[in-house]
């Protein structure tokens, strides 16, 4: 069976949703993804958490949370929130975002591997959230990261893999799972993520936003599977190439 494993815990789908667009973050788009796309983790902001808006109160029982530091920005403000969140029950599992600009919404890199090694160290399951650079990829291995989140392309854009080849660059290098973040906008990005190698994908506002929640929610679901498995039919051929690189 192809499950994908991240510390020591086992998730039959590859599909993680996220919760930036809280506005329209109603019970029926939780119930889609969880029914259409079989979501089995969502990532809640920690700063939202005693927001009327916060969309934990709506997440069933099972449905693991994978809490985020979202508005931090600084290491110490992440590891801070870190422990709100285990202090509220929420667990040792964490998503480390940290992000100095206020602009572009580009994390960073420095902060997040020095947050990412201090919570790890305190037996934290550490899913940072960065920039798709090999040089921070390794340093976030070696800090003790469980899995690598970099971004496809800005937040919230709907762009699709824009940087492609430096997540191609972390798959190839890095053994720890590489779920795409940020940028996911259609099922074809999905697809085409999934098909690179990624181990999972998160995405947030193209369900928030669509018209249909659970065609959508189905569409993900089918193009993760899709992608999975033209990943995984080619993945031992050695003459394979992705843009003119090979893969493993």
């Amino acid at each position: 069976m192809d499950v994908l494993v991240i510390g020591d815990e086992t998730f039959s789908s590859r599909f993680f949703l996220g919760s930036g667009k809280t506005s329209r973050y109603t019970k029926a788009l939780i119930d889609s993804a969880i029914a259409h796309a079989g979501v089995e983790m969502i990532s809640v902001a920690i700063r939202m958490l005693d927001d009327p808006e916060s969309p934990l109160p709506l997440i069933p029982e099972g449905i693991r949370i994978l809490p985020n530091t979202l508005g931090a920005h600084t290491a110490d403000e992440a590891v801070n929130m870190a422990h709100l969140a285990r202090d509220r029950g929420l667990g040792k599992r964490i998503k480390v975002e940290i992000m100095n600009d206020s602009r572009y919404l580009l994390p960073d890199g420095n902060a997040t591997v020095e947050a990412t090694e201090c919570l790890a160290k305190e037996g934290y399951t550490v899913f940072p959230y960065f920039y798709p650079d090999l040089r921070t990829g390794k340093q976030l291995f070696a800090a003790g990261a469980a899995a690598l989140m970099p971004l496809a392309s800005p937040s919230g854009s709907s762009r699709g893999l824009q940087t492609r080849d430096f997540i191609q660059d972390l798959i190839q290098e890095i053994p720890l799972p590489i779920i795409v973040d940020a940028g996911i906008g259609q099922p074809s990005q999905a697809c085409e993520a999934m098909e690179l190698g990624c181990a999972g994908v998160m995405a947030n506002t193209a369900l928030a936003t669509a018209d249909d929640l659970g065609l959508m929610a189905e569409a993900f679901r089918m193009a993760i599977e899709a992608g999975r498995a033209g990943y995984l039919s080619h993945k031992h051929d050695p003459a394979l190439l992705r843009g003119g690189r090979k893969i493993r």
